[in-house]
């Protein structure tokens, strides 16, 4: 990176990802200008954070005007806001750490813009991977992962031609050492009860049912090009080594640190360079002691197994599966119903889409919105 501030706009800077960037960029501020700022509906916390920061723009998903009067900021509203913000070429990097399918569409203005892009929203490249990544190299944009299992491949690679195979790892979760009775009867704050990591509650349910780890498969085969057969998973209780590496000659490579977002957030947003930041402490191997590695339980978590054959099927499965988990997941968080039945509904849900094989960008979003539907509907005949 060169002397002069890098200038960044965070779509979603209300949320997990964002609030921690923003304490990242706020440590390292003689290297980044905010150029705008996007949050959702938490309208107070985007207005402090716009008095902090002083941000040319601001984009909000609703009520422009609770946000309006912040140092001569220009306010947007809604996707077309995020889709003018990513269309400023003035942005050397955009961080995208919105949830949902919102981050798809500014993604892709992004990187037809010729921005650089820090990616930590899983539903573009789960829904539109193809597309996205085509696009990246067509237009020569940099996309770094922000998820610490892509991040810490990102770091372990240096030439991706000798590398054999992918290894993700995975905390287990909050029922890693309880009985499939256990989950089924579990309660929506059990599954919110997260031994590593402080998330967002859609994020944090998936990592109870292993589906964020699914997710992650698909997205580490479009991020680095393998074939599924050659991304494995390794449950990993303690969340020191984020992800590693196989080289052709057997070697491993792996990244270590403590569960800690700062760190792969900060590397995403300075990449290629290095700058001491935010960091939780010093790493020690003798205080961390042991690290355990064990294979997953597929006939407990069924929806890890689920996400490889979406994946291998491509085309609108798995946006199919993106959006009937998604929108169980919130059926599950308002009561609606149990943790395993979020499993049985996506499944159903998959099993009866017709693929549309390398499907437009129009089509994934027909997909995503019939899938919800018919999710929504079918879960409240079992009401």
């Amino acid at each position: 990176m060169e002397n002069k501030k890098r200038k960044i706009s965070i779509i979603g800077s209300t949320g997990s990802i964002g609030r921690q960037a923003l304490e990242v960029i706020e440590k390292l501020q003689d290297k980044f200008e905010i150029i705008a700022l996007a949050g959702g509906h938490n309208t107070e916390l985007l207005k402090q954070q716009a008095e902090k920061f002083k941000p040319k723009y601001i984009s909000i998903s609703c009520h422009p005007e609770l946000v309006s009067g912040y140092h001569n900021a220009k306010i947007y509203k809604g996707e077309e806001g995020l889709e003018k913000i990513c269309s400023d070429k003035e942005n050397d990097i955009i961080l995208v750490a919105c949830s949902g399918k919102i981050g798809l569409r500014p993604t892709l203005t992004a990187i037809k813009n010729g921005i650089d892009i820090a990616l930590a929203n899983k539903e573009t490249l789960v829904m539109a991977g193809d597309i996205v990544m085509k696009e990246a190299k067509k237009h020569g944009v940099k996309i770094v992962p922000v998820d610490s299992e892509h991040c810490a491949i990102h770091q372990c690679i240096k030439d991706i031609n000798q590398v054999d195979k992918l290894i993700i790892t995975a905390s287990g979760g909050p029922f890693l050492h309880k009985s499939i009775e256990d989950m089924k009867n579990a309660t929506v704050e059990q599954a919110l009860a997260h031994p590593r990591w402080n998330m967002g509650k859609k994020i944090t349910v998936d990592s109870a049912t292993l589906m964020n780890k699914g997710l992650e498969i698909i997205e580490a085969h479009h991020l680095f090009g393998f074939d599924y057969d050659d991304i494995d998973v390794v449950v990993h209780p303690q969340s020191i080594v984020h992800s590693a590496i196989e080289y052709v000659d057997g070697s491993v490579i792996a990244q270590l640190g403590l569960p800690s977002m700062h760190i792969p957030i900060q590397y995403a947003i300075t990449y290629p360079e290095r700058f001491e930041g935010i960091k939780s402490k010093s790493f020690s191997f003798a205080e961390i002691a042991r690290l355990d590695f064990e294979k997953p339980d597929y006939e407990k978590f069924p929806t890890l197994k689920l996400a490889y054959e979406m994946g291998k099927l491509s085309g609108s499965a798995t946006v199919c599966m993106n959006a009937a988990n998604e929108e169980a997941v919130f059926a599950f968080l308002d009561g609606k119903i149990k943790l395993y039945n979020i499993y049985e509904i996506t499944k159903k849900m998959c099993d009866e889409h017709k693929v549309i094989n390398n499907p437009t960008i129009e089509e994934i979003f027909a997909v995503d919105k019939e899938i919800r539907e018919k999710t929504k509907e079918y879960i409240s005949k079992l009401q």
